[in-house]
């Protein structure tokens, strides 16, 4: 680590053969997926090389099988956040009143009652639901306070909600 914080590329490259194949298997093992392995393993050795000091002192192989791990946990966790929420198709109707409910009414119902929304209900219900995107982030995301955003939500699903419900009593 000394040659490589002194800007080495040769010690650089003698610690990447000596230790991407530890890197890219945690990353690998975590990640399931080939390609983001290798992403995050040129992350990780990225990271060592523009921040050298970030290694002081200690187990190099626990410290880059820890700073793998993390990298792997933020690629999962922001998988996570961006993972699109999908209406299953087949609705049980069994249960609560909700899942009757659903499970009586079309896509064309829904779309209707969607449409008759205040446009500042239905866009942060379409971002949350439609978009898999949390509160903090539609907050953050359109500058409304986080409290407004959950009470417009709460609001235009209960509208979104009784619509629905009149609409199968119909």
């Amino acid at each position: 680590m000394e040659r490589v914080r002194a800007r080495d590329p040769v010690a650089f490259e003698h610690m990447y053969d000596a230790y991407h194949r530890l890197v890219f298997g945690i990353a690998l093992r975590m990640l399931t997926d080939t390609t983001t392995a290798e992403d995050l393993t040129q992350s990780v050795f990225l990271k060592i090389w523009t921040s050298p000091d970030s290694f002081r002192d200690g187990n190099f192989n626990a410290w880059l099988s820890r700073v793998t791990r993390n990298r792997a946990l933020d690629v999962l966790r922001s998988r996570a956040a961006h993972m699109p929420v999908e209406i299953p198709a087949d609705i049980p109707t069994e249960g609560n009143l909700d899942d009757i409910v659903f499970a009586k009414i079309d896509s064309q119902c829904v779309r209707a009652a969607l449409a008759a929304l205040p446009g500042e209900q239905r866009a942060l219900i379409e971002m949350g639901f439609f978009g898999g995107v949390t509160h903090e982030e539609i907050a953050r995301r359109t500058g409304v306070p986080l409290g407004t955003v959950k009470t417009r939500i709460r609001s235009g699903l209960r509208r979104l909600r009784a619509d629905l419900q009149s609409a199968v009593s119909r």
